[in-house]
C-alpha cells in the first residue's frame, strides 16, 4: 500500500530488512507493479535486481564509478 501517489519515489535500501523471498515480492509488485511508470531511484546494495533496473549508477566513496 502506498500513501501518496507521487511522480518520483527515493527507496532508500528497503529491501536490506527483508528476507530474499519478500524482497522478490516487494520488488516484483511495488517496484515494477504499483510504481512502474513512476520514476523510481532505489538506492541499495543488492545486486540481484540490477538486471532489471533501466539505468544503474555505481558509487563508491561518494563518486560515480561507472553509469549505464
Amino acid at each position: 500500500m502506498l500513501i501518496q501517489d507521487k511522480e518520483i519515489y527515493l527507496l532508500d535500501d528497503p529491501l536490506s530488512a527483508v528476507d530474499v523471498h519478500v524482497a522478490r515480492h516487494l520488488f516484483s509488485h511495488c517496484m515494477r507493479g504499483i510504481l512502474k511508470y513512476k520514476t523510481r531511484l532505489l538506492c541499495t546494495h543488492q545486486i540481484q535486481f540490477m538486471d532489471q533496473a533501466d539505468f544503474v549508477i555505481l558509487v563508491d566513496d561518494g563518486r560515480i564509478i561507472r553509469a549505464g
